[in-house]
């Protein structure tokens, strides 16, 4: 009887062991593998997430998104969220996450990466690219003597029916945001107002490149990238444009930073700081700037592609990118009859 209790015993041991054994390597290997919510390029992320996990050996799991939808996700799971990472292409949705105070502190070695203009003055994430707001027109209807001095121009009856934006996206409202922490209230109304007289609204950026290109409208509010992309290829679709950069400081020069915020929730802080550090850092802004995006480096002192106007070029205007107001834009946009 008491060998036979022993068997028994001997044997719920070795069950438990193995339990624990194999509940320790689960885990392990969970913690060696990190969540992202991801607003970006989904290639941009592909080819910064494939390096990473090349250099240190950590997996990382990607979710999908717009902006402004995985930012009022992670706001609505609050500390119950599983992303580790929010990745963004402008700064109102990484606004929005930071003032629900849903965001841990940035390392400082990570943001001593990135220079002041492409991060909030809060260090709570830092900014990983950058995009810059052109005016694209088309060559053959729009001549060099007429185009406009400023973005607010395009408010006057001058250019009704003449121009257009995606007003519904993302790209755009960050460019209203700028407009708005730049200029205030009264002068962001005035202008939603002119454009909801004047501009021809189209689906997103690409459709407003496509019609400069194909003279529907004399011209249109873009990010730079876009018409870049396109030039690197076939041309078809920008092969009849130009892009007027205002520069200035005029808001029509404004620069959008995109983001990049470790969740306060996560239980994989370690990592998550690390996969902020490495796309901050050299490398990482290298595989940025040799990519097909086109978009701008940030960090690390890299220089954008070739092909690209420099960054200091631009005189953007100095706008604290945590002071962008999503919430207000869609409410002026909203009152303006433009959403």
């Amino acid at each position: 009887m008491a060998a036979a209790r022993w068997k028994l015993i001997s044997g719920a041991i070795a069950a438990i062991t193995l339990l624990a054994a194999t509940g320790c390597s689960s885990s392990s290997e969970d913690d060696n593998n990190i969540l992202i919510y991801n607003a970006q390029h989904e290639d941009l992320t592909k080819e910064w997430t494939d390096a990473f996990t090349k250099e240190t050996g950590i997996k990382v799991t990607v979710r999908q998104g717009g902006d402004t939808d995985l930012g009022n996700q992670i706001i609505a799971e609050g500390k119950n969220s599983p992303a580790d990472v929010f990745l963004t292409e402008n700064s109102p949705a990484m606004a929005l996450v930071e003032n629900a105070g849903l965001f841990a502190d940035v390392n400082k070695d990570t943001l001593a990466l990135v220079p002041e203009q492409f991060r909030p003055s809060t260090g709570k994430w830092v900014g990983i690219a950058a995009r810059s707001t052109v005016f694209v027109y088309n060559t053959g209807k729009l001549p060099a003597d007429q185009l406009p001095h400023s973005l607010l121009d395009l408010q006057q009856p001058q250019w009704k029916g003449r121009w257009s934006a995606g007003a519904s996206g993302a790209d755009f409202q960050a460019i209203v945001a700028a407009l708005l922490a730049q200029k205030g209230e009264d002068v962001t109304k005035a202008w939603l107002e002119g454009m909801k007289n004047n501009a021809i609204i189209s689906q997103n950026n690409t459709a407003v490149m496509k019609g400069a290109n194909t003279g529907q409208f004399d011209g249109g509010v873009i990010y730079h990238y876009y018409w870049f992309r396109d030039q690197a290829l076939t041309k078809e679709n920008s092969n009849n444009t130009k892009l007027l950069f205002f520069k200035n400081q005029d808001p029509g020069a404004f620069v959008s930073t995109s983001g990049g915020g470790v969740l306060k929730s996560s239980r994989k802080q370690e990592n998550a700081q690390k996969f902020l550090a490495f796309i901050a850092s050299r490398k990482g802004q290298e595989v940025l700037r040799d990519g097909d995006s086109m978009e701008y480096p940030v960090a690390a002192n890299v220089a954008a592609n070739p092909a690209l106007p420099p960054l200091a070029s631009l005189d953007a205007p100095k706008i604290d990118p945590s002071k962008l107001d999503a919430k207000k834009v869609t409410q002026l946009m909203t009152e303006a009859g433009l959403l």
